[in-house]
């Protein structure tokens, strides 16, 4: 009996939490739309990580260290590979039609599944391997995908992908020992260090309260969301938890229809119930399958 109830608590919790992360970058990308052109990839990474820094540590740092972290090179590494991500995805949006530059850097759940099989041993089944395929049609038919734009925009975006997965599968590994906490700030810490050189070099500094408020949720939903997925990956692998991400795609298109007045043509309903209907298939799948338990609840929360 305990067996079961832990069995569909894990069931249950890894997608929900991925699903409210999905949602919570969602909102990021929003609010980054909403910026001007006059801010620099530099600047709203600086932005975005030097805040998640300081909001953490009023947050959660009054009482004891935050950088006393398990397997620190690790830490660091995955820091690294998520701040790379995260550059080389607004880098491509300014190089490419953002359709292009997006599915391009959505096939972050395959690298995933690459880095999991490689780093951590871990499996991927034949119908687990549809659904992310599905999904990767799903999100070109969503985004009508033409690959034009410069070749340097385009491997940009698929490096850009690349070390999504691999910071997936890393934290996927280090939320064994690690708590939310304490992975989002050495991501929030290695993306600030590398960014603050060029910021400094010419920053870009609100003059109006929209632009401040629209940081400011910048730096809220990326936190929100990036503590969402870090603590999801309890209960799921790397690559399923990428899966479950993709979803950011669909909610992002929604708020566009509803705030932005975005058109929802066949493309929108097509490509998201290719999305939404792989993503609750794998869920049933996984549901299927022994869940990922015993793991202990981190340090640093």
């Amino acid at each position: 009996m305990n067996r079961r109830l832990v069995h569909l608590d894990a069931a249950v919790a890894g997608p929900l939490f991925m699903l409210s992360a999905a949602l919570l970058f969602a909102m990021l990308n929003i609010c980054i739309k909403l910026l001007g052109s006059e801010y620099s990839t530099w600047d709203i990474a600086f932005y975005r990580s030097f805040g998640g820094m300081v909001l953490l540590q009023l947050l959660f740092g009054r009482r004891r260290n935050l950088f006393r972290g398990h397997n620190l090179p690790l830490l660091i590494f995955r820091g690294g590979a998520g701040a790379l991500a995260f550059l080389s995805m607004i880098m491509a949006i300014r190089l490419l039609p953002v359709s292009t530059a997006m599915v391009i850097f959505f096939t972050y759940p395959a690298f995933a599944a690459v880095f999991s099989f490689v780093l951590l041993k871990e499996g991927i089944s034949r119908c687990e391997a549809l659904c992310l395929l599905l999904i990767l049609v799903g999100a070109g038919i969503l985004f009508d995908f033409q690959l034009t734009g410069s070749i340097a925009g385009q491997a940009i975006a698929l490096l850009g992908g690349v070390f999504a997965g691999l910071a997936m599968t890393l934290v996927h590994r280090l939320r064994r020992d690690n708590g939310s906490v304490v992975i989002y700030l050495y991501f929030c810490t290695v993306c600030a260090a590398v960014a603050a050189p060029m910021y400094l070099a010419d920053p870009t500094l609100p003059d109006r309260g929209v632009e401040v408020v629209v940081l400011l949720g910048i730096v809220l939903f990326s936190l929100s969301a990036q503590l969402m997925m870090t603590q999801g990956f309890l209960y799921c692998r790397g690559w399923e938890g990428g899966v479950f991400m993709t979803s950011e795609v669909i909610f992002t298109a929604i708020i566009g229809i509803t705030f932005l007045g975005d058109p929802a043509g066949w493309r929108f309903w097509v490509g998201g119930l290719l999305i939404l209907g792989s993503s609750t298939l794998l869920g049933r799948l996984l549901a299927a399958k022994k869940p990922v338990t015993g793991l202990p609840a981190g340090h640093g929360e």
